[in-house]
């Protein structure tokens, strides 16, 4: 990655919007497929459990710096794990706190937070509302689809705690951001979507499940698109229904791009991402998703105590997830659907002796669901202009 050179030729680094902070490094779930515990990278081992407030407090300046030096007048921070309750009531508000009293009144911080929602209770969410942080839920459909995976360490499915949990946000419905669903091929597509929608809502995520060339996802066997089939049967009963039930990102963004916008998430698409991790001892990471593709993958040598953010710019692992079209490999960039498909999700693209400069190995699905997109919009858009 020539950085020096990309930056003579006129490109300059997206500053960083997005500040995912790890407050609690532990998590009380043992779920098959998660990329922070169960894949390459097993670098929380040995970190803190807890953020130490000393980080949180060098946390807080570094994102108010950063955000004051690039113009930004809003940051979006996301308390992450592991599981972030687990850092307990006095903690989480600390860390709000202090984001708040750092950064405001000329940089706004929205907080949201992501978790497997089994330890929801009145207090957190008493909590929530005094801190405006508003709340993501992992839930994966209907209870035996769930439960085939989110379990305890003993195997026992978690899906009515989750349900609880979900039951409480529910007379609280202005601090659920959204619902989070790792996509699951033996789960039936349209039920699991139906199954999120008994929660009503604001907004669901369906995730592919993380894998590389190296290690392929479950029931990738190079034969056929399952996981562009699924996802395309969701989206016909999501596209179809006589009303919208809810947004679902992935196919928002797909229907921004396929219309010509820019996308707004770097799962598809080629806007830069401008999203850092930060962990529970300090290091600045890039996106902890890497941490799939293999060990140290999403390592900076960078730490809050020592460097900027704006330090993190020219890395070469940020500029590549940032100079769009430039970043991908040959195959991809002789493809028609380049600039909607963006190579898909960059940790995706992994294998070893040849990097990210591969397409992705969900490459067949996405080409499967995004034309099955393309040639659904553009039925619709031809008979409006037909009724003109």
């Amino acid at each position: 990655m020539d950085v020096d050179g990309l930056l003579a030729q006129g490109w300059r680094p997206t500053p960083f919007r997005q500040f995912v902070l790890k407050i609690h490094s532990r998590c009380n779930l043992a779920c098959d497929y998660c990329y922070m515990y169960e894949m390459a990278d097993q670098g929380w081992r040995s970190r803190p459990r807890r953020m130490a407030r000393s980080v949180v407090d060098r946390t807080a300046e570094r994102i108010a710096e950063h955000a004051r030096a690039f113009g930004r007048d809003r940051v979006d921070v996301i308390l992450h794990g592991g599981e972030p309750l687990l850092a307990g009531a006095d903690h989480i508000r600390y860390t709000a706190q202090v984001l708040r009293k750092t950064c405001e009144p000329d940089v706004r911080v929205a907080l949201r937070m992501q978790t497997n929602g089994v330890l929801v209770d009145e207090a957190f969410l008493d909590l929530f509302e005094e801190l405006g942080i508003r709340v993501g839920v992992s839930i994966d459909g209907a209870e035996a689809d769930h439960d085939r995976h989110r379990v305890r360490a003993g195997g026992r499915g978690t899906h009515a705690e989750v349900r609880t949990g979900l039951e409480k946000l529910a007379a609280r419905p202005h601090l659920l951001s959204g619902l989070l669903a790792t996509v699951d091929l033996e789960s039936d597509p349209v039920t699991t979507y139906e199954a999120l929608l008994e929660f009503d809502p604001p907004a669901v995520d369906f995730l592919l499940p993380h894998g590389t060339w190296d290690a392929p996802p479950p029931g990738m066997t190079g034969e056929g698109t399952p996981y562009g089939d699924w996802t395309a049967a969701v989206f016909d009963r999501w596209y179809h229904a006589p009303v919208r039930e809810t947004n679902i990102r992935m196919f928002n963004e797909i229907i921004r791009l396929v219309l010509g916008a820019s996308s707004r998430t770097e799962t598809v698409g080629l806007s830069p991402a401008a999203m850092l991790v930060v962990e529970t001892d300090g290091s600045i990471e890039q996106v902890d998703i890497l941490k799939s593709a293999y060990e140290g993958a999403a390592a900076t040598s960078l730490h809050v105590l020592t460097h900027s953010f704006a330090d993190a710019l020219l890395l070469p692992g940020v500029v590549a997830r940032q100079i769009g079209a430039r970043a991908l490999g040959p195959v991809c960039a002789a493809c028609p659907l380049a600039r909607v498909c963006g190579g898909g999700l960059y940790p995706h693209r992994y294998r070893s002796g040849s990097g990210f400069l591969n397409p992705s190995v969900y490459c067949a699905d996405l080409y499967r669901l995004i034309t099955h997109i393309h040639r659904t919009v553009a039925a619709d858009v031809a008979r409006l202009r037909e009724g003109i």
